[in-house]
């Protein structure tokens, strides 16, 4: 029976994160894997996901070259290639991942774990054999799966978000159920795809977790794209036909029917739970995820969940700062931490978008005294050089703090950085008025958000 300080049961974002910090404070660390480094988000979301979207991306902006001086005869996407740059890219991703935890002296195994007793893990090896592994702390990792709405099931025609990246062809149509951001990222790959779009949201507005004016915005991005934009439109029933599907939705003014060759199922993830295991150490959970504390420990002593499986927000980087901190705490002096106040979210879409904090719906609901300022990238030359004039930045205060932000418009993604950054340290209007930008840049479109 080998003896560990930590078992860590799954290699995703959380669990990776957990076991490489707790094995670079010298705790000697296990991390077991069913077969994939990096778990959802190498191999079925982040990756493959973003990867697809380059070679869309590229495309777009190859039809657009002609405002420039730049003729492109050619643009049609070879769904073959960007494949492969897909399937690189997570094998890439994977071996990266793989070899930081080896780096950091982490034991690596491919197999699969099972909880068994507290402080005991079984682990059996992709050969069929098993033994017992001990660590006075266990990690739960296990990540997350599709979701899929009463009454429908995937097939060859009604496909999960795992299910379409398996797929070697551009669908001629498709109805795109979901308007969260992994729906409007697809919806976006596969406009840009040359693949004719209509996304169904069944609430009000697509990313209901976002900013009002983001959700706005990227409707009306989505809307230029050729992308037909339902809300407040829930998939009542969804069947194939020939040789495609015919979907049925609760629209507002009454049903809607729409004939497409695919179904892309997008709404949502839910965590990925093995309730046997969980009852067999008292471990509370419900269909939210399993139940931690502040510390992220589970209802049986001793034994730690961090990620997806832990509900709430899905999204990798929440899942790896909640793997750093639990090995900081179990084994450092416990200075990093984490906290989802301060988990940016960004939107892959073209252009894309991003939020940190505190939003104005959000503070409305909460009865809270704001003040919000925005600026747009219109007056931005450099956004205005490349054609990417379309976008803006928003701020919301809390008395002089900036308590919440967002970007939409090209760079979000890494614009809402340092503003995640600002919003962790409670930085002031007067603090952030000295922060000196770059000229021209993105950034420039801050100016805006600070002034008096």
């Amino acid at each position: 029976m080998e003896s560990f300080d930590l078992i860590v049961i799954g290699g995703g974002p959380g669990g990776h994160a957990a076991a490489e910090e707790a094995a670079r404070l010298g705790a000697r660390t296990a991390i077991l894997e069913r077969g994939g480094w990096g778990g959802t988000c190498t191999h079925r979301g982040c990756i493959p996901t973003k990867a697809l979207l380059t070679c869309s991306r590229v495309r777009a902006a190859l039809k657009k070259a002609g405002r420039l001086g730049v003729r492109v005869p050619d643009t049609a996407l070879d769904i073959a290639a960007a494949r492969r740059h897909m399937e690189q890219m997570v094998r890439v991703s994977a071996l990266g991942a793989q070899q930081s935890l080896r780096d950091a002296g982490a034991d690596c195994r491919i197999g699969t774990g099972s909880l068994k007793a507290p402080g005991e893990v079984e682990w059996t090896a992709q050969d069929g054999t098993a033994s017992i592994l001990q660590a006075p702390f266990i990690v739960i990792a296990w990540g997350s799966e599709p979701s899929l709405p009463p009454g429908i099931k995937p097939s060859p025609r009604v496909l999960t978000s795992d299910g379409f990246l398996e797929r070697t062809d551009i669908p001629e149509s498709a109805v795109v159920l979901g308007g969260s951001f992994i729906g409007v990222e697809f919806a976006t790959f596969l406009a840009e795809a040359g693949c004719k779009v209509t996304l169904a949201e069944a609430l009000d507005r697509i990313l209901p977790m976002e900013d009002d004016d983001v959700s706005s915005f990227i409707s009306r991005e989505l809307s230029r794209l050729g992308i037909a934009v339902h809300t407040s439109s829930a998939a009542e029933s969804i069947r194939e036909e020939n040789d495609g599907i015919r979907a049925r939705l609760a629209g507002e003014a009454g049903p809607l029917e729409m004939e497409a060759s695919i179904a892309l199922v997008c709404t949502g993830r839910r965590p990925l739970l093995d309730k046997g295991q969980l009852d067999r150490l008292g471990i509370a959970f419900d269909r939210q995820g399993i139940r931690v504390n502040e510390n992220l420990e589970t209802t049986c002593r001793g034994v730690f969940a961090v990620g997806d499986v832990t509900g709430g927000v899905l999204l990798a980087h929440r899942a790896a700062q909640q793997g750093k901190a639990l090995a900081s705490r179990l084994f450092g002096d416990g200075s990093v931490r984490h906290d989802d106040t301060f988990v940016p979210s960004v939107v892959y879409t073209h252009p894309p978008a991003a939020r940190v904090g505190l939003t104005e719906r959000q503070a409305a609901e909460r009865s809270l005294a704001i003040r919000v300022t925005r600026s747009d990238y219109g007056a931005n030359i450099l956004a205005r050089t490349e054609l990417a004039g379309s976008g803006f930045a928003k701020a919301v205060f809390q008395g002089d703090r900036l308590a919440g932000a967002a970007v939409a418009g090209e760079g979000a993604g890494e614009l809402i950085a340092p503003l995640t950054l600002a919003v962790r340290s409670g930085l002031e209007r007067t603090a952030l008025r000295n922060w000196v930008l770059p000229h021209p840049g993105y950034s420039e479109v801050f100016q805006g958000l600070f002034r008096d």
